[in-house]
């Protein structure tokens, strides 16, 4: 159960503050009461012979859609059909969301007692999402794997000088990641509950991002101090088919040792039902905007002996409802431990250079991974890689690249880091994750950063690299 890393963790620990909004480090929790809170237009290709059949079928659907666009083959060995615009309608291809309807008859965005406030219940939600999306049927394919990514920052300049520069890098990042994979993301950056400030300003942004999103099965919330590291790797959605939320922890620590970094709160992907609205409500239930807010830092303090602040805070109150609540809530909620969810950046930052070594040494061997490719089917190739990389394994001591690097403690807006660690030691170590992040998308661009902690420079890669 990776105990001795999370050990690792605690010892880390140091009260530092953080003036930013959204980013979470529950490495370094804070005092909380001193913190601020396509459309491509396809052109029509004409040769010589056209029948005088095809030439009227052509004109009549002009009268019916004065537009016409009909999509191209993708297929470079033209094996497979061309696939018209119709047929992608069936497939559910994202091109085929019919964006600019919106029907007459209501939906539950007609009731004037619909709230998006994290304070006001929701019920009857499975029903409203089923509703919306029988009104909406080209948003209806796909939806159980429709995923919206959301984060955020603070409304407020960074006081760390390079503080915005970092967070625009952080978030360029995920910004990547979504397009390769065709999520959608939001990012806020303004307290959607005044009271609600730090680490807890993530509940009503994704309480929000529920009602506003019907069409989307899960949310996924990623602090803005971390990175995605393996821009191929897809979200296991299969494996968590019978569960409702999923975070990154340890059950050993959470049962048997009762630590309040068991797990982390800091990356969680929750399923856009009333199962989770109702469990948001209890979480916040624990929050500052509350009466019971000193209460629940008490009854927090005194739960987990390794707490060492007594403010109430979203991480132990995830693992109090775990501990106190089991029957209630656990069977729904998918402690991720087999691979890094979100890891911890102290211990990753070191192995890059060696799994960037090994993935360079699998595509020399491997000619169809090193050919050129557009970066809309970059999903084709991460399922290619996969079958060389069966023997990596996953998490620490993994030759495969993380999926989440976590900087947690590092608090690059506020630039108050964990006084366990330099400056030098947090700046250089996300100069070398985004540069190692931001390589597997320049690479579909023909270029590649030459230095790990140079960001600025970039040079152009050679028809067939790495061979």
């Amino acid at each position: 159960m990776k105990s001795k890393r999370s050990s690792r963790r605690v010892d880390k620990m140091v009260s530092s503050s953080q003036h930013s909004n959204f980013q979470v480090s529950p490495m370094a929790k804070p005092s909380l009461r001193n913190r601020a809170s396509s459309l491509f237009t396809d052109g029509f290709l004409f040769f010589g012979g056209v029948t005088a059949a095809l030439l009227l079928v052509w004109v009549l659907r002009s009268f019916v859609n004065p537009n016409p666009s009909p999509s191209l083959s993708t297929s470079f060995t033209g094996h497979e059909p061309t696939i018209l615009s119709e047929e992608r309608d069936c497939l559910g291809d994202a091109r085929a969301f019919n964006m600019p309807y919106d029907p007459p008859e209501p939906t539950f965005y007609d009731d004037p007692n619909l709230s998006y406030s994290i304070e006001e219940p929701m019920k009857n939600w499975d029903e409203k999402r089923r509703e919306w999306l029988k009104h909406h049927p080209s948003f209806a394919a796909g939806d159980r794997d429709r995923i919206i990514l959301a984060t955020g920052s603070q409304s407020t300049p960074c006081r760390n000088p390079i503080g915005d520069h970092l967070l625009l890098r952080f978030f360029k990042n995920k910004v990547d990641y979504c397009r390769i994979h065709g999520y959608d993301i939001f990012y806020n950056n303004v307290l959607l509950h005044p009271k609600m400030f730090t680490f807890w300003a993530k509940l009503p942004l994704v309480r929000a991002a529920m009602v506003a999103h019907p069409e989307a099965e899960w949310i996924w919330w990623v602090d803005s101090d971390a990175a995605i590291t393996d821009m191929e790797f897809k979200l296991p959605l299969e494996r968590y088919r019978d569960h409702n939320l999923v975070v990154h922890g340890w059950p050993q620590l959470i049962y048997e040792k009762k630590s309040w970094v068991s797990l982390n709160a800091g990356v969680f992907l929750i399923r856009n039902c009333q199962w989770a609205m109702d469990f948001m409500e209890v979480w916040a239930s624990t929050g500052p905007q509350t009466p019971n807010y000193d209460k629940w830092g008490k009854i927090l303090k005194s739960t987990f002996k390794d707490k060492i602040f007594n403010e109430s805070d979203d991480q132990s109150a995830l693992v109090y409802f775990l501990l106190k609540e089991r029957e209630k809530w656990a069977d729904r909620i998918y402690v991720e431990s087999e691979y890094y969810f979100e890891g911890y950046w102290e211990e990753i930052v070191g192995t890059l250079d060696n799994i960037s070594h090994w993935y360079l040494e699998i595509e020399r061997g491997v000619s169809s991974l090193r050919r050129r490719h557009a970066e809309k089917v970059s999903e084709h190739y991460g399922a290619l890689r996969e079958e060389y990389l069966k023997s990596a394994g996953y998490g620490k001591g993994s030759r495969r690249r993380p999926f989440i690097t976590h900087f947690t403690g590092c608090q690059p807006c506020s630039g108050v880091h964990n006084q366990m660690y330099s400056a030098d030691t947090c700046w250089n170590g996300m100069q070398r994750v985004l540069n190692f992040a931001d390589n597997q998308v320049l690479r579909k661009y023909g270029y590649v950063h030459p230095d790990a902690v140079d960001s600025s420079s970039v040079e152009p890669l050679p028809f067939d690299y790495p061979a």
